[in-house]
């Protein structure tokens, strides 16, 4: 992973980078959204833009990105699948070790809320994939949100998928 403020970590260090921030700044802190979004665009091929990002409510945040590049997929449906794939392949990996790190550092969890931000939004092609990505990551046992509010995947990794 890749941190604008940290550089390139490894997932260690990016799951430690996390937990510290969330330990330092929760006294002052109303609570912290832990967010993992994707988005991709297609050149010759598709790049793809995986988000982790951790939000201090009410006072900024912190976040990571992963680029990757595979074959273009241009169907809209399947490249909506496939980035709601990798949001929770990332939150998936990131998570269990992430949880593991606030026992031993007798993090107070209850704070945090974890969520998959999906790029559909109800204007335009992707509307209607809404109530399917949204079942899946619901089933997968994760909050989601999409356009407007899905900034980590529809801001961020749009950013840097460009």
């Amino acid at each position: 992973m890749i941190s604008p403020t940290y550089g390139k970590c490894s997932d260690e260090q990016m799951i430690n980078i996390i937990a510290n921030y969330i330990r330092t700044n929760s006294k002052t802190s109303e609570g912290f959204n832990l967010t993992v979004g994707t988005d991709s665009q297609n050149f010759s091929d598709t790049k793809i833009v995986v988000v982790v990002a951790v939000q201090n409510i009410g006072h900024g945040g912190i976040f990571f990105y992963d680029v990757f590049r595979i074959n273009k997929i241009d169907n809209i449906r399947q490249k909506l699948l496939y980035e709601t794939n990798m949001s929770l392949m990332y939150a998936d990996r990131v998570l269990s070790r992430f949880e593991d790190l606030c026992q031993k550092m007798n993090l107070d969890s209850s704070k945090i809320n974890i969520c998959i931000h999906v790029d559909a939004g109800s204007n335009g092609k992707t509307g209607k994939l809404i109530p399917e990505l949204v079942a899946w990551v619901r089933a997968c046992g994760y909050e989601c949100k999409v356009k407007p509010d899905s900034f980590a995947a529809s801001s961020i990794a749009d950013r840097f998928s460009k």
